[in-house]
């Protein structure tokens, strides 16, 4: 019987092992040195916040796995010898497989900062950062300040956590506007200002210089690079990005650029070696994507392609048009095909922003023939399907305007922006689009 190992228990890895089980006998083994049983990662900031308990966090019950015939193991690989088909562990036990699937993932970004290592300093990506949290920040009493290092989706959800327990937070930002390596300057201009109202001390366009250690080897404060400032703090939170789970193969062979090289069969340079989710970079290019995606659904699709191949059926990885989703506190955020921070030269952007500063549209389309580009929207919830198609069809812009009231995905009895919208853009492109009926009912039925 074919024995497949699985180093990872991610969505990534535990996907692919799902959908192997579905379609053959094989033998399946997770290994992770995390945790015993896999569990939504995007979920560890609710545990915090008293939303949920860890174990509520696991999507399936322990006894799935068995029932599954999915053999999970906890251990430390911390070498791959492809040559002979084997997996050495940290305490030196050996496991032989037949074929090979790399689904680590990432692990916070360290630029060499003194005292990055003290405690007291985490990220937030792991159970154990959890972990970490739950003894130096239990509340505002143990912790009197935390600084947070790093503007991404990570640093945000981090504050948020911070702050729902009245622990002050410092965000320090390198940038000189929230995420603007991201998003173009309204979105991030918005961002700041809600961040602000939060009571969050942001700092934009500084950097990190050194955490400082008090007696008992913890954190006790941070100095600012540019000021020279002291700011004294118990938690330290790294949140400057991740970087592929790697290390642990650079004798291995297999070839590694910034993650595990792979093509669009998820295959490495080593006969039935594959890799997936964070850690995997893809050598060749799949229309505009980032060659590393640490994104919750890629990995989900990466392990269902996988699946396919290990059972015989070899299918190529393909994302489909590109979407991400998250939170900014209050405000909801959801991106579909592009919307880049600078426009490019043949690309037009529209922007609307409601007169509250909590929510807006960016479009982005072709100056030249009108064609539909992406959309970013805050505050403003809608349907992945509708925008989906409009990029398959390779629908205008005015189509997208005119059909926008059919995309919307906000709760009932929420007030609707769309004839605002589409004045904004008539007014200030002289043209004159009109909502088809069904949507103006809509409008006109509904109540704020």
């Amino acid at each position: 019987m074919e024995h497949i190992v699985i180093i990872g228990n991610g969505i990534s890895g535990v996907t692919t092992a799902r959908h192997i089980r579905k379609f053959s006998d094989h033998k399946i083994t997770i290994i992770s040195a995390e945790t015993e049983f896999f569990f939504s990662r995007t979920a560890l900031m609710y545990v915090y916040m008293g939303h949920m308990k860890f174990e509520h966090t696991q999507p399936y019950e322990n006894w799935f796995w068995k029932k599954n015939r999915i053999e999970l193991k906890k251990g430390f690989v911390k070498e791959i010898d492809p040559k002979n088909k084997e997996l050495i562990f940290s305490n030196e036990e050996k496991m032989t497989y037949d074929s090979l699937v790399i689904a680590t993932g990432s692990k916070p970004n360290k630029f060499g900062w003194p005292g990055q290592d003290l405690g007291g300093v985490m990220g937030m990506y792991h159970k154990q950062d959890l972990e970490n949290l739950e003894k130096f920040a239990p509340n505002n009493k143990e912790c009197q300040r935390a600084v947070i290092v790093g503007g991404g989706l990570i640093g945000i959800e981090l504050a948020e956590m911070l702050r729902s327990r009245d622990i002050p937070v410092t965000f320090l930002v390198r940038e000189n506007s929230f995420w603007n390596g991201v998003l173009p300057l309204g979105e991030s201009q918005m961002i700041n200002r809600h961040i602000k109202e939060h009571h969050i001390d942001l700092r934009l366009g500084v950097n990190l210089k050194e955490i400082i250690s008090d007696a008992k080897g913890n954190v006790k404060a941070i100095e600012i690079q540019e000021t020279g400032e002291i700011i004294k703090c118990n938690v330290v939170g790294l949140t400057a990005g991740v970087s592929p789970n790697i290390d642990f193969l650079k004798n291995s062979g297999i070839e590694l650029g910034r993650g595990v090289k792979v093509n669009r069969f998820l295959e490495t340079n080593i006969n039935d070696v594959y890799a997936i989710g964070d850690c995997a970079e893809q050598h060749e290019a799949i229309d505009q994507r980032r060659p590393i995606e640490a994104v919750w659904y890629t990995g989900r699709m990466m392990g269902e392609a996988l699946a396919q191949t290990l059972c015989g059926n070899k299918t190529e990885y393909k994302p489909g048009h590109w979407f991400n989703s998250a939170k900014f506190l209050d405000i909801e955020y959801q991106t579909y095909g592009w919307v880049w921070a600078q426009p490019k030269e043949n690309e037009a952007r529209f922007y609307w922003e409601h007169q509250d500063g909590k929510k807006c549209i960016h479009i982005n389309y072709d100056k030249n023939t009108g064609a539909f580009i992406g959309i970013n929207t805050f505050g403003v919830r809608m349907r992945h399907d509708f925008f989906d198609r409009v990029l398959t069809e390779n629908r205008s812009i005015e189509y997208v305007l005119e059909h926008l009231s059919d995309a919307n995905f906000d709760p009932e009895f929420y007030t609707l922006h769309e004839k605002e919208i589409i004045t904004k853009f008539n007014t200030e492109n002289n043209s004159n689009i009109q909502l088809k009926k069904k949507s103006w009912k809509r409008i006109f039925s509904t109540k704020a």
